[in-house]
């Protein structure tokens, strides 16, 4: 779910039913086995670090596959994180498992769905035994699919499941986990700033993106006994999206309709920016109105430590490219990934099946965490935080 702005890459990333990790709520129990001889290597989920050592365990299947892998990332709207973290990180740890560059390709579709589906193609053409795809939507998520089926080539989800496709893995966050942690944060965020008598607009992200849907199974998990019990108020449900601009103007016209809004569900740092910009134009002071969001950005974590956010979901991406970049190395060389490594399974809801996948786990993070999280793992460096009327935050909080 899908950052702001740019920030700079750091040296470093973290079922069952209808949730599951980056779709849903976790699921410890394994799908698969390793089925593979004792000389193939083994990674886990946990395994993964910050410096990627675990990928050179995987040389010898790199040397053993077949073909090419080939990654699709989305965009560079609904996320920067794909070009900042994703594309450099996937590009380490595939080179750092033993692929050349002539055995890999880290593809951005640029939000278009035609894009996607042609690089998928042309991949393809190019010799591509193993796709690793982030799909726009489920729609041209299901035709690279079947597509790449239809050629003999496995494909893996990345981050976003592809309802009623055919991949052969899935691998993200627990996504309905990432949403229980946006509810909880904003309950201890309306608590800690002592908002009497709370009114929500809960906001989503695009509803076309299965991940938006997870979250908001999560926060509205959260939420719902508080508004039965009137403790809290609904005020506004916007139709949702991942296009900041957007975000702001389904904020403005739910605050201008309800005026006795006084706080907000937001379920990235994204769309959560430009709408703190907005409120402080109107002379709302910090620690006042409560935002939460998502993806750790720059903007994000300097909100937080300013009082203008929350906190944020922090998922590190470095685990994510490592696992996918895993799970494509043990596909290209005809092996099935280990169960430490699968540790899940997702239902995809419309083809109705369940899909192995490596779940990853996600955390909250508030001011007095950012420098034990963010920053230690150089994901937003305290040099970009600390700058201008930052610097004081950064003092008040630790942050070097």
């Amino acid at each position: 779910m899908r950052l702001t702005r740019k920030r700079v890459l750091a040296t470093m990333i973290v079922a069952s039913g209808l949730l599951v990790a980056a779709c849903g709520s976790s699921s410890s129990s394994s799908t698969t086995t390793t089925g593979a001889s004792s000389s193939v290597p083994t990674v886990s989920a946990t395994s993964f670090t910050n410096n990627f050592s675990e990928m050179t365990k995987l040389k010898p299947l790199a040397a053993e596959g077949k073909g090419n892998v080939a990654v699709i990332l989305p965009d560079t709207v609904s996320s920067a994180r794909y070009t900042e973290f994703d594309a450099p990180y996937l590009t380490k740890a595939l080179s750092d498992a033993g692929l050349s560059s002539s055995q890999f390709t880290v593809q951005n579709a640029q939000g278009s769905d035609a894009t996607q589906l042609t690089d998928a193609q042309s991949a393809i053409s190019a010799g591509a035994s193993v796709l690793v795809v982030d799909p726009l939507d489920s729609g041209v998520g299901a035709s690279i699919e079947s597509y790449a089926k239809s050629h003999g080539v496995a494909v893996i989800d990345y981050d976003r499941l592809t309802l009623g496709g055919t991949r052969q893995y899935y691998v993200s966050f627990n996504n309905v986990n990432v949403g229980t942690l946006i509810g909880k944060g904003l309950v201890s965020c309306v608590a800690n700033w002592k908002v009497a008598k709370p009114k929500l607009a809960v906001m989503v992200g695009a509803p076309t993106d299965n991940n938006a849907t997870l979250f908001a199974q999560g926060y509205d998990a959260v939420l719902a006994p508080l508004f039965s019990s009137g403790a809290y108020v609904k005020e506004a449900t916007p139709a949702g999206t991942w296009d900041p601009p957007t975000a702001e103007t389904e904020f403005q016209q739910a605050l201008t309709a309800h005026p006795d809004i006084n706080a907000a569900v937001v379920p990235n740092d994204e769309n959560a920016a430009p709408i703190i910009t907005y409120l402080k134009t109107l002379g709302i002071p910090a620690n006042k109105f409560p935002i939460t969001g998502q993806d750790a950005t720059l903007v994000g974590i300097q909100n937080i430590i300013s009082g203008y956010q929350c906190g944020t979901v922090y998922k590190p991406i470095y685990l994510e490219a490592q696992a996918a970049a895993a799970l494509a190395l043990y596909v290209r060389a005809g092996k099935t990934a280990p169960a430490a490594l699968v540790n899940g399974s997702t239902t995809d809801t419309v083809s109705h099946v369940a899909v192995k996948s490596v779940l990853l786990t996600p955390e909250w993070v508030v001011p007095t965490t950012v420098e034990s999280t963010v920053v230690k793992d150089g994901f937003v460096p305290a040099s970009q935080i600390c700058t201008g009327a930052y610097a004081a935050d950064c003092t008040k909080y630790g942050i070097s």
